[in-house]
């Protein structure tokens, strides 16, 4: 393949890089790179990948725009918000450059469906914060032989590495199976800032590049972990296990642990809106709640309920006969306070479904 003046004058500054070359942008041209997931780390690498010239993305991404991410989604716009991202990362991709093929996949992977979606390509990077499709991704990639590159951010923090079965760790090497849910905390729950996904995202999109043209040394065998407040990066020797890989492909990607403790009841009383005289109980931890909170919300954390404590405000209301709403950040505290209220023989309050979260972005 001779890169004709108009791939030339695009690519021109990378081709001009000693050891990269026009054989480098060849191989760019040439690949096929599958993303999953077009949130904060997706962002970035998209778009990188895009503007280096990989010549086939596949993308895959089952979730909308929303409103509270793009603080670090940074390749969705406002008006985007409520759209398919996978829909509106190609957008921006093309428009960043036309010549591309970007093809989606808007559902989720799964164990029967991975292999077949991600066949074909040369490295996989995965950017999703969901630990059964991290799995599942290993898995394919085990199967399929294909590099899997792969991050995760937790507050200030983040890690990096390179998978890839038969040259080095597998993801199973470091996690054997998914943490019951719960156990760790989401984005929407510790919280991020953009440039750290920024850095990291960016950080994927060149092991990918370095796989695809063989360049440089890309972190097989190594977790790279980023600190954000020193601005430093270490790096950590990391070993795979055949057995792990010959357990990975007879069997499959893990199941998800279960919760230590069993959970009551699975359903609780719900609401979606907060009635104009109800009485809020905000059971989130107190650093949470001085950061924002529904107006008229008295912090009582999930913690001091499970203990046995009743606030004050919630005998009040209930004697009163006003609505006891309890909220925390997504529902899923909020429903355990309820199921504990209930086993301590307090009956009549409720969960904010979707929690603090669905409330602030219906005030947007």
């Amino acid at each position: 393949m001779t890169l004709n003046p108009r791939q030339i004058a695009r690519y021109r500054r990378q081709i001009t890089l000693g050891g990269f070359g026009p054989e480098g942008q060849r191989k760019l041209l040439d690949a096929h790179v599958a993303v999953v997931g077009a949130g904060g780390l997706g962002s970035p690498a998209l778009l990188y990948l895009a503007g280096a010239g990989v010549g086939q993305v596949t993308l895959i991404d089952d979730d909308v725009v929303d409103l509270s991410n793009l603080h670090r989604q940074v390749i969705h716009t406002t008006d985007r918000v409520g759209e398919l991202k996978g829909e509106s990362a190609r957008e921006q991709m093309l428009a960043l450059n036309p010549e591309l093929s970007v093809e989606l996949f808007t559902g989720r992977l799964n164990r029967d469906n991975a292999v077949e979606v991600l066949k074909g390509a040369h490295v996989v990077m995965d950017g999703t914060d969901n630990f059964d499709t991290r799995h599942v991704v290993s898995a394919a990639c085990a199967e399929l032989g294909v590099p899997h590159v792969w991050a995760s951010i937790l507050g200030f923090d983040a890690q990096l590495t390179v998978f890839w079965a038969g040259h080095g760790p597998v993801y199973e090497d470091l996690f054997p199976v998914p943490p019951a849910p719960g156990e760790v905390p989401s984005c929407a729950q510790a919280g991020v800032l953009g440039p750290v996904v920024g850095v990291v995202g960016s950080a994927m999109a060149m092991e990918t590049l370095k796989l695809v043209t063989g360049i440089g040394e890309p972190l097989v065998g190594q977790l790279g972990y980023y600190s954000s407040l020193t601005g430093r990066w270490e790096y950590i020797p990391v070993a795979g296990r055949p057995e792990t890989v010959e357990k990975l492909l007879a069997e499959g990607p893990p199941a998800q642990a279960r919760p230590i403790a069993t959970p009551g009841p699975a359903a609780v009383a719900e609401v979606d809106e907060v009635p104009d005289n109800a009485v809020l109980i905000d059971v989130r931890e107190p650093e949470e709640y001085a950061n924002f909170r529904i107006p008229g919300g008295v912090n009582v954390p999930l913690g001091r309920i499970v203990d046995g404590f009743v606030p004050e405000e919630l005998r009040e209301g209930l004697v009163e006969g006003q609505p006891v709403v309890v909220y925390c950040a997504g529902g899923v505290r909020s429903a355990q306070a309820v199921r504990a209220l209930e086993e301590t023989g307090v009956t009549g309050p409720v969960s904010l479904a979707g929690g603090i979260d669905a409330w602030l972005d219906r005030q947007g």
